[in-house]
This record gives C-alpha cells, sequence and structure tokens, in this order.
C-alpha cells in the first residue's frame, strides 16, 4: 500500500501537512514556535505507535486500562544533521487487573514485531524501554 502526504510552506518555519485522508497536521520550530516541530512529532509518532499496539495487545487479554502515557528523552547528535542517538521510552500504565507479564508482553510485541515507527528509527537511534505498572485497589 502506498502512503502519500503533501506539506506546505506557510510562514517563517511553519509548515502544514495534510495525509492522503485529508488529516491536516502543524508544524513549526525556532523561538516562538505555534506548533511542534517535525523532530517533536517523530517522537510522538514512535510513542503513538507503541501505545495503540499495547491498548490492543492488553484489550485482547481481558485487562482493563485506566490510564496509560509514555514519556520519552532523546539525544540528539551534536553536529548536523543531529539525528537521535538515544531514544528513552516509559510506558506507564495504570489499571486494576494489570500484572506485568501482560505488560512485558505487550511493550515486547509492540517494540520487537508491531511498531513500525520503531522499526524505522532503531535502524539508527539506540531504543530502550522500561515501565511503570500502578495497580489501583
Amino acid at each position: 500500500m502506498t502512503k502519500t502526504a503533501t506539506i506546505k510552506w506557510i510562514k517563517n518555519n511553519k509548515l502544514t501537512g495534510y495525509t492522503d485522508n485529508n488529516q491536516i497536521v502543524d508544524m513549526d520550530s525556532g523561538e516562538n514556535a505555534e506548533a511542534a516541530s517535525q523532530a517533536q512529532l517523530l517522537l510522538q509518532s514512535l510513542a503513538g505507535c507503541t501505545m495503540l499496539d499495547c491498548v490492543l495487545i492488553i484489550t485482547k487479554a481481558r485487562k482493563k486500562l485506566e490510564k496509560f502515557w509514555v514519556d520519552l528523552k532523546a539525544e540528539e547528535a551534536e553536529t548536523h544533521p543531529k539525528v537521535f542517538t538515544n531514544i528513552k521510552l516509559t510506558y506507564n500504565f495504570v489499571g486494576e487487573d494489570l500484572d506485568e507479564a501482560t505488560i512485558e508482553r505487550a511493550i515486547k510485541l509492540s517494540e520487537e514485531k508491531y511498531c513500525r515507527v520503531h522499526a524505522m528509527l532503531q535502524k539508527s537511534a539506540k531504543i530502550t524501554s522500561s515501565y511503570n505498572l500502578n495497580k489501583i485497589s
């Protein structure tokens, strides 16, 4: 399947992207940025990709998530093109009946099999992850 996108320059460092199904994403960089930068969107894409995999895997295991978020830290190379060299994901799960085996399985399947953003980025950056599990009583 082919995916397409169009990016239009608006002004200064501001761009607007349009997907093949007319979804809109604004991008901006610099001191007075009004939107996320392209690099920030890449990190958000990584988190979003792996998060949705985890949600699907956990719900298929008949476990209920109450809250879920991923914190990311990324280190950039000092010279241009300043690629990400290290990315650390910290998964944060909150739920009543969640267990470590289910969480670990979901993360592993996402990172090693399903998340294409992870697969692409790991070719150029070291990606590590950890998780926090908070059970609701």
